[in-house]
């Protein structure tokens, strides 16, 4: 599924590289963030542990061909500040699902728009597919703006659909089909 490809990209700003427990701790340093996990869909990570694990299931999903994972890197610090994900394949149908997350600190820096750039030329190009599509909370307008900077639109909204830390969100849909112009 061209992991390697994946794992290469570069923007102007970020890149990618494949995710790894050795990172485990920059990757806490986000995922048990309780403002971040409102809004990704994952349970907080209350310990490092439990993020190694997370990570450890990711990888494993990756190895499988089900999921694309990758760490995002800003390469100025060559810190790790998030993960970009493309899963939920359906290639007959040639779609699939994009996600990301951020650290709290990098929100609000184009970081995120030019991340689902990056995914959106790698699916539509190399994996070349049909169609993209995102469901995000409801509440997350920073992630539904970086979506409609991509050319997402918006297709619908479902009711208490996510359910996380003992709550109920929305979930807003997005998505994004491959045209000639793109």
């Amino acid at each position: 599924m061209n992991v390697s490809l994946f794992h290469a990209l570069e923007g102007e700003n970020i890149y990618f590289k494949s995710l790894s427990t050795n990172d485990a701790r920059e990757i806490h340093n986000y995922a048990s963030d309780e403002e971040v996990s409102r809004f990704i869909g994952w349970n907080l990570m209350n310990t490092l542990h439990e993020t190694t694990e997370h990570i450890e299931t990711m990888v494993k999903r990756e190895l499988a061909g089900t999921h694309l994972y990758a760490s995002i890197v800003l390469k100025s610090t060559q810190e790790i500040i998030g993960t970009a994900m493309i899963f939920n394949f359906d290639q007959e149908a040639k779609k699939a699902e994009i996600g990301y997350v951020f650290h709290r600190d990098h929100w609000g820096r184009g970081y995120g728009t030019e991340c689902v750039a990056l995914m959106n030329d790698f699916a539509f190009e190399t994996l070349n597919l049909h169609k993209l599509h995102a469901s995000v909370v409801e509440e997350n307008l920073g992630s539904a703006r970086i979506l409609e900077k991509n050319g997402y639109v918006l297709e619908g909204k479902l009711k208490d659909h996510f359910f996380i830390e003992e709550k109920y969100y929305h979930a807003l849909l997005f998505g994004k089909i491959q045209t000639k112009n793109d």
